[in-house]
């Protein structure tokens, strides 16, 4: 039972389908804060996007013996290759027609995304007889990881909000919540540096967690967190309401297991309690929201 269960947590994990889950979560918590009902369109299309860019990620930086990868990860996706591929191509097509189900601004929005997304992994610059992508550029390898999930995750679900009547978000509250939310998914990027520290040494990565060091990288994703309390209480348009409460519990909770974690902790640390509070969030939205409606 227990070999069951682990196979299992395994294949949710190391998939991307449960990234995949976070990223329509992340999406779900928009359409909560702008007060419109959700658009499967939209979820459909995160989750599909997730999961086949996450994989193509993976398969373009096949190491030569993935069996020998000191990564969990590594070693079970490169033993399920076939299957890992099968399903980066289905999340890669099914993305066609839910592509084209967009409105116009959705889908300019998409290609800039997807431009940033394949250009962050392929090799396609050259100096010399050196090869790079985007992530090779010092600093640059978080920044593109949070810009593309913020705006994924917080302007697509508003574009298609308003393109459907669902809601009406003025350009300050679309800042601000863009804002918030860069500084909330960028702290969670920052911890997966700072396990890598040592494999982007090699690699030649100028990350946050090389150029800064372990304990400054740390630092800097409290001061990210601390930023996003800053801009939740002074931008609270219906006073302490249940959703300041939540989305502060959540930015408290991120704080502590960011505080708790370290290069040496396993993979499941990193991939299910660091990234599952991504979840945690629109679960935490929906609690607080039940209980107040409730009394």
């Amino acid at each position: 039972m227990k070999k069951a269960f682990y196979s299992a947590f395994d294949f949710l994990l190391f998939s991307n389908i449960f990234m995949a889950l976070c990223a329509v979560t992340q999406a779900l918590v928009t359409f909560h804060l702008i007060d419109a009902k959700p658009d499967y369109r939209v979820l459909g299309l995160l989750f599909s996007s997730t999961l086949g860019i996450y994989n193509f990620s993976i398969l373009l930086s096949k190491p030569k013996q993935p069996d020998a990868s000191p990564y969990r990860r590594v070693r079970w996706f490169f033993s399920h290759y076939r299957l890992m591929v099968t399903f980066t191509m289905i999340s890669l097509l099914s993305l066609i027609p839910l592509f084209f189900l967009l409105s116009m601004e959705s889908r300019i929005l998409l290609v800039f995304l997807a431009v940033l997304s394949f250009c962050y992994s392929l090799p396609l610059f050259t100096v010399g007889e050196h090869k790079f992508g985007l992530r090779n550029i010092p600093g640059l390898k978080p920044f593109l990881i949070t810009l593309v999930w913020t705006l994924s995750c917080v302007l697509l679900p508003i574009l298609e909000a308003q393109d459907q009547h669902l809601a009406d978000v003025s350009t300050r509250d679309i800042t601000i919540l863009i804002a918030k939310r860069f500084l909330f998914i960028g702290a969670l990027t920052v911890p997966f540096d700072i396990r890598d520290l040592f494999q982007d040494k090699q690699f030649g990565l100028k990350t946050i967690a090389v150029a800064w060091g372990e304990k400054n990288a740390y630092l800097f994703c409290q001061l990210l967190l601390t930023g996003y309390i800053v801009l939740l209480f002074m931008f609270r348009n219906e006073g302490f309401n249940p959703d300041f409460w939540a989305l502060t519990l959540t930015v408290v909770l991120t704080g502590w297991l960011i505080f708790k974690s370290a290069w040496k902790k396993n993979e499941y640390y990193y991939f299910f309690y660091l990234d599952g509070v991504l979840i945690l969030q629109y679960v935490i939205l929906a609690i607080f929201g039940f209980a107040f409606e409730s009394r």
